[in-house]
């Protein structure tokens, strides 16, 4: 059986623990590889060879490293079809959904080609009498990513290329669950020229993570995943004196209004909640149908959940794969069987589906619940699986009071042909990141990602200016030159004069 292991240094290495993982591919249900986890002691190491890289790659002129950025890009179109295959296989997503978040990594990396700009500071001539000043901004030292199954490619390439493309040394703690694709990263990454060291890819569980959280060499924590462990990530980091970014759950609506284009609302809504299985942290999980529309809304979807077309990712013809683990297809299962007996009315139940030669692999099909109200738990936690809620309000103001009640604020859509109504929606709502007849409003790299509330910890959105700031500190200058016209000293607060 392959084992995975990590890649520290610009190599691949054992580490010193015995601890080992599973991984599964999905669509079987059979154990195919297995993942050393990393100790303190690994981790620590790594960050040793990190520091030692980081002090000639800080000092490499942004133009050199936008140009391993340059080659980057190039490698990763080279062999897309390679690690797509590696998302499909240990996480289970469908083909085009996998390559598709491939491309959304790749965008970040095209980002960060143009780091040279990105990097430019602030100038300003005469502050003062023959007084110049002046802002430039520097890489932290060592940071850190700690990344979640849901996408294995993506969410790494929304932090790594733009904290080494400014000058850090990176450490990875992919998932667990679907290492592989962190690791051929990592191998096209020495392939297009980047200095041993600067990247380095650390598998692990807890106690990885907390070896990252107690390093006082790492500067900066970037995370993503559930809000439970995305506040004890920021409370962490915070108290070991880190800079930290912590995106956590999520509970993203969909508001369908009466005037909609309801064909494009309901494709909409079936892409966004049953692509990718659910496991998405911009997946919209409740629609909420304003007015007499839910009929109709509920009746059109549940045709198309009833026909959504679920298989193993490489199936070309598959809408939806499997769940990622067995363990979360029985959480997730739960779940539903938690709406029956809080007395929703299941519309759709996907629960047992079984596929001729695929019976152990981890499928649920799309699940679909109408009549759900806000005090049910189906509604208020995350179930981050193909199960679609549907809760029915007579106003756009009870849709956007609703929403803005939620603990959680991702992500938020509106579907509707008004424009007031599409404005309003968009100021009002309280919410990081809206889409207006757009089902899943996630930001092109040039813009930054991040929800509201319970949903991120830190003030830092991901990747655009807001990931350049992160992963760089400020440091301004005031200079003056002596004319040779000695002064005495001052012992005031100084003014300029």
């Amino acid at each position: 059986m392959k084992l995975i292991e990590h890649f520290v240094g610009g190599k691949i290495i054992p580490g010193s623990s015995e601890k080992k993982g599973k991984v599964f591919n999905p669509a079987t249900g059979d154990q195919e590889k297995e993942v050393r986890l990393a100790s303190k002691a690994d981790l620590d190491q790594s960050v040793e060879i990190a520091k030692k890289a980081f002090d000639e790659w800080s000092l490499k002129p942004s133009l050199q490293r936008a140009r391993i950025m340059f080659k980057f890009k190039e490698l990763i179109e080279k062999n897309s079809d390679e690690l797509t295959q590696l998302i499909v296989e240990e996480h289970g997503k469908v083909y085009e959904d996998a390559r598709g978040s491939l491309t959304r990594g790749l965008e970040v990396v095209e980002f960060a080609c143009g780091i040279p700009h990105l990097l430019k500071g602030e100038f300003s001539e005469n502050v003062g009498t023959n007084v110049d000043s002046w802002s430039m901004r520097q890489p932290l030292g060592v940071v850190a990513g700690i990344t979640p199954f849901n996408f294995p490619a993506m969410v790494p390439m929304w932090m790594f290329p733009i904290a080494i493309a400014c000058g850090n040394t990176f450490i990875l703690k992919p998932s667990e669950k679907d290492p592989s694709c962190s690791i051929r990263l990592a191998e096209l990454l020495k392939d297009a020229g980047l200095p041993d060291g600067v990247f380095n890819v650390i598998n692990g569980d807890k106690e990885a993570v907390d070896a990252i959280l107690e390093n006082k060499d790492i500067k900066a924590v970037s995370f993503v995943g559930s809000t439970p462990i995305a506040k004890y990530i920021y409370e962490n980091s915070a108290k070991n004196e880190k800079r930290v970014q912590a995106l956590g759950g999520a509970k993203n609506h969909l508001v369908v209004m009466p005037d909609c284009d309801l064909d494009g609302a309901v494709n909409g809504l079936m892409g966004a909640a049953y692509g990718s299985a659910g496991e998405r942290c911009m997946a919209q999980s409740v629609a909420v149908a304003v007015g007499d529309i839910g009929d109709e809304l509920v009746s059109r979807l549940s045709k198309k959940a009833e026909a959504l077309k679920v298989g193993p990712g490489m199936d070309k013809t598959s809408e939806m794969g499997p769940l990622v683990t067995k363990e979360h297809l029985e959480k997730v299962a739960s779940y539903v069987d938690l709406g029956v007996e809080e007395g929703a009315k299941l519309v759709v139940d996907g629960r047992g589906l079984k596929l001729q030669g695929y019976e152990n692999g981890f499928y649920i099909g799309g699940c679909l619940f109408d009549h759900v109200n806000k005090d049910m738990r189906i509604y208020k936690e995350e179930i981050f699986g193909p199960v679609l809620s549907v809760v029915r309000v007579k106003t756009f103001e009870e849709a956007a009071k609703l929403i803005n009640d939620h603990e959680y604020g991702n992500g938020v859509s509106i579907y509707t042909r008004d424009g007031d109504v599409g404005r309003t929606f968009a100021s009002k709502i309280q919410v990081g990141m809206v889409g207006i007849n757009v089902p899943i409003p996630v930001p092109m790299a040039f813009h930054s990602f991040g929800g509201w509330k319970r949903s991120l910890f830190g003030d830092s959105g991901m990747h655009g200016l807001e990931g350049i700031k992160f992963y760089t500190k400020l440091k301004t200058v005031t200079s003056r030159w002596p004319s040779g016209v000695r002064s005495n000293a001052e012992f005031i607060m100084p003014t300029m004069k």
